[in-house]
């Protein structure tokens, strides 16, 4: 491994997607900075990284709170120059519309939106004065289209993709590279396994096609920070081989 001068931040660094996104940029040589709601959870990850010979800090991090994200991006990038932050927060609930509350509609737009601009603007914030940087965010197929009872979850990143789309306008010119990636699929955790049993019944997992590996998310992060700035992508699809749409 060749470590680099350079840091990425990964801000929802669940069991899953934010975890595999830090590994393979820790593989690379980048220290992580990794972020989540209950910072004791971020321990088997950071022993893993650990273990592989990477550089991992993680902290507790409510991405909703504004002191927290700058405190969070300017000291990964005291570290080192930060180089990526990916956003990677994703609040994904179903509640039909009568029983969509204020608070669940309101919280959930303060996890999956207004979290992802305060993201994307200290890291640009951070970015700028080098000339050059990579924000990075996550969407789903709720960023394209308000399915049954994602009222609130689709609202949300609908609005997360017009603040990327806005983001990159902006930030493209001045050398940041800015990009959403849409994950058009179910993606295989647990909690995504169980709901297909739940509703396909105990053959749902018979075909592994269905399901995308959150490995194969990461590598397609690091596909979009590999990018040369004459063919930068600003939105990205992604969706496993057995994935009708």
């Amino acid at each position: 491994m060749q470590k680099r001068n350079a840091t990425v931040a990964v801000i929802g660094a669940g069991d899953y997607i934010g975890g595999e996104i830090a590994k393979k940029f820790a593989s690379e040589g980048f220290t992580v900075f990794a972020g989540r709601r209950n910072g004791a959870k971020l321990e088997p990850l950071v022993k893993e990284i650990e273990a592989a010979g990477g550089e991992i800090h993680a902290r507790t991090l409510d991405a909703r709170k504004e002191e927290e994200i700058i405190s969070f991006l300017g000291d990964a990038d005291k570290h080192a120059p930060l180089e990526v932050c990916i956003f990677n927060i994703g609040a994904n609930v179903n509640f039909p519309i009568l029983e969509t509350t204020e608070r669940v509609f309101r919280k959930v737009w303060e996890m999956a939106c207004y979290s992802g601009f305060l993201a994307g603007r200290e890291a640009a914030r951070l970015m700028l004065p080098r000339g050059k940087g990579n924000i990075f965010f996550t969407g789903a197929t709720a960023s394209l289209r308000g399915g049954i009872g994602y009222a609130a979850f689709a609202s949300a990143k609908f609005g997360l993709r017009a603040v990327a789309q806005a983001a990159a306008r902006e930030l493209g010119p001045k050398n940041i590279h800015v990009a959403h990636l849409i994950i058009d699929s179910g993606v295989d955790t647990e909690w995504v396994r169980q709901r297909r049993i739940e509703a396909l019944g105990p053959n749902a997992l018979d075909n592994p096609d269905l399901l995308m590996p959150p490995s194969s998310v990461a590598e397609s992060y690091w596909l979009l920070y590999q990018q040369p700035r004459s063919a930068w992508t600003f939105e990205l699809e992604i969706r496993p081989f057995g994935e009708k749409w």
